[in-house]
């Protein structure tokens, strides 16, 4: 017990083994792209419907889209919470006043 009291855990080693890395793969990819670049081969790409190209701005624009709906709902939450502390002042001041 009064050893275990005094003994501080290692550290466990942080260890990823590559797993699907090969050299000569890799080498004979970028030999091919390097020859259909130089023999004017251009590789035809399969068409994505969900792609946006102008992808400029686009995160600006969801956060203020989503911004607007946090607002309203802050603004509504603010509202309730106003509408609760009067009917709370009111039932207190019924109480103290009149009872």
């Amino acid at each position: 017990m009064i050893g275990k009291f005094f003994h501080t855990p290692k550290s466990k080693p942080f260890y990823i083994p590559y797993r699907y890395y090969s050299p000569e793969k890799e080498a004979m990819q970028e030999r091919e792209q390097r020859i259909r670049r130089e023999l004017g081969i251009v590789e035809e790409k399969e068409f994505d419907a969900n792609y946006k190209a102008n992808l400029k701005g686009s995160f600006r624009q969801a956060m203020n889209n989503r911004s607007r709906s946090a607002s309203d709902a802050q603004r509504r939450s603010n509202t309730r919470l106003i509408i609760m502390v009067l009917i709370l002042a009111l039932v207190f001041y019924l109480l103290f006043f009149y009872f």
